[in-house]
């Protein structure tokens, strides 16, 4: 926990400095492929400086996760071979088990499965390498991305622009007990599609 409240206190950081905006966005496109703390953070703290710009903030979230998103096909399309060990070794979400059940969720329903990910805590990279692996249709991967990811950041937005900096304060607060709840959302992520799907 020490570890991941110091990358959420390096990842506030950037909101302190002129390179919030591409800190942002920067953020996003990597947590779409490899980076753990998802761009939400920054965005709320962005947001709770200057809440008029909040929805802003959304469409440099949702742009870097788009392009980043695209990577994260790439590696699973052309890399995968080169750099699973990597993954399943370094990066939290990975593991074998997840990666073959991803593939089922694409064999039944590609679309959904990519906007479930996308909206919610379960570890998006995970979908978006495996699109790739999987050949999914990379027309399907944009599309889903766009509209999941495109309804979390803004819905983040939303709550900032009329709710501002009192939600940074509520998480600042309550930060070990909210990664208690994420880690939980997001072991439990997998269990959760599973009885979507």
């Amino acid at each position: 926990m020490k570890f991941i409240r110091k990358l959420y206190d390096w990842t506030l950081s950037w909101a302190e400095t002129r390179y919030g905006s591409p800190a942002l966005f920067v953020m996003a496109f990597a947590e779409s492929s490899f980076f753990p703390i998802p761009p939400d953070v920054l965005q709320i703290a962005l947001s709770a400086g200057k809440p008029l710009r909040a929805f802003w903030y959304a469409a440099v979230s949702l742009t870097g996760s788009i392009l980043g998103a695209l990577l994260g096909y790439y590696i699973g399309f052309k890399l995968w071979e080169m750099t699973q060990h990597f993954f399943f070794t370094y990066i939290p979400g990975f593991t074998q088990d997840h990666f073959s059940y991803v593939q089922g969720l694409y064999e039944q329903n590609a679309f959904w499965a990519i906007f479930t990910a996308a909206v919610t805590p379960i570890p998006y990279k995970v979908f978006t390498i495996a699109a790739g692996t999987f050949s999914v249709s990379l027309l399907t991967l944009v599309i889903a991305s766009i509209v999941g990811r495109g309804l979390r950041f803004f819905a983040v937005a939303a709550l900032m622009y009329f709710f501002g900096a009192a939600v940074k304060n509520w998480i600042d607060r309550y930060f070990n007990g909210l990664t208690i709840v994420f880690t939980i959302l997001l072991i439990g992520g997998f269990a959760v599609i599973k009885l979507l799907f």
